[in-house]
């Protein structure tokens, strides 16, 4: 069995120098990369991905935040939530307000 680690790094969109920000990494144990069932040059992809899903799901992430983080467009963002099933976290009280805005016809 061979040991080693994947690293997994988001993209930093701040790398400007203008915002100060730190990028994580994630250790992921070669021999679980070599378990996963997808084609190589698609599995950092995946696992922002999942972990955006993951994060979004369980509430810590909001969706624009895990969007970034999963590396995909907004409309492409929604289309992975409604294709997991995952209800988007839209409290009454922002209905309310988007539909004030909607109807005040500015």
């Amino acid at each position: 069995m061979q040991r080693g680690y994947y690293m997994i790094s988001p993209p930093n969109p701040y790398s400007s120098g203008d915002v100060k920000m730190s990028d994580i990494s994630i250790k992921v144990p070669f021999d679980i990369v070599q378990a996963l069932r997808l084609p190589p040059d698609t599995i950092q992809a995946e696992l922002q991905q999942e972990l955006a899903l993951a994060l979004y799901q369980r509430g810590i992430l909001s969706s624009g935040k895990a969007c970034d983080l999963a590396g995909v467009t907004r409309w492409e963002w929604e289309a992975l939530l409604g294709a997991r099933k995952i209800p988007r976290h839209y409290a009454d009280d922002e209905l309310d307000q988007d539909i004030a805005y909607a109807t005040s016809g500015q």
